[in-house]
């Protein structure tokens, strides 16, 4: 139970300072640090990524950030898909999941020492000009424009991020955040804002289907997400005073570090 409090309470810290991202380590926290399988450790992952990003949406709600239809529309289709990853995640072998997880790490490492261009301007509302983008906001009533195109690109994104929700024990933070940068006009912290929702309904309709599909949390997963819950609070608090490129370089070397490791142990 200490072991499970301490890895719950430094995933969630790390959570809570560099952001969505942050939960791609708790997969690790469990199968490393505890000795857990992959199939055991994603759903009290998902639950506990999950249960953090619901803090930031209900913020982000509040504040009015978050494109709840888009949140809405990515998560029924993640919904729909995330029992595909469950399913595909209980056919293949331990060794296969562990490299598949520990390339995804690297990626999102390399996504993170990638020095991101500093968007100007306080609005919410994208400066891209009409048609540049594949969901663009109404500059009117500052609401998606609801084409056939818009559609279908935020219902791939679900169905894309829902299998590797399933698959990984992830929220999608790191597939959601960087497809919006891309792909629709919304500044940054909207699409902060709406990706925290996504993941928190995600991350509990793969915690469902993987209840459905037998799989159990006992009393170490329970404390253990308890634990990530109260570190991503306190990070929440310190996030401020450390400087987000330090932040990034560091956590991007974690990612490094532990991907090395779960391709060693695979």
């Amino acid at each position: 139970m200490l072991l499970a409090t301490l890895f719950g309470a430094v995933m969630g810290l790390v959570l809570g300072l560099t952001g969505a991202g942050g939960g791609i380590l708790a997969v690790p926290a469990l199968v490393l640090g505890l000795g857990w399988t992959m199939t055991h450790a994603a759903p009290v992952a998902l639950f506990a990524v999950g249960s953090a990003a619901a803090v930031g949406a209900i913020d982000g709600l509040r504040h009015g950030l978050v494109r709840y239809r888009a949140a809405l529309l990515i998560a029924l289709l993640g919904a729909l898909f995330s029992p595909l990853g469950i399913y595909v995640a209980h056919q293949l072998p331990e060794k296969v999941l562990m490299i598949l997880f520990s390339l995804l790490m690297v990626m999102v490492a390399w996504r993170m020492l990638r020095r991101e261009k500093q968007e100007p301007g306080p609005s919410d509302h994208g400066h891209a000009n009409w048609g540049q983008k594949n969901c663009m906001l109404d500059q009117q009533t500052g609401r998606f424009s609801w084409t056939a195109k818009c559609t279908a690109t935020l219902a791939t994104l679900g169905a894309v991020t829902g299998v590797v929700s399933g698959l990984l024990g992830v929220g999608g933070g790191f597939l959601i955040v960087p497809a919006f940068k891309q792909l629709t006009d919304v500044q940054m912290r909207g699409i902060v804002a709406t990706s925290l929702m996504v993941i928190s309904l995600i991350s509990a309709i793969g915690v469902i289907g993987a209840f459905h599909a037998g799989v159990t949390i006992d009393g170490q997963g329970a404390v253990f997400i308890v634990a990530s819950i109260v570190g991503m609070l306190v990070g929440r608090r310190l996030c401020a005073r450390v400087p987000a490129r330090a932040l990034q370089v560091g956590f991007a070397g974690v990612c490094l570090v532990v991907a090395g490791y779960m391709l060693l142990k695979a």
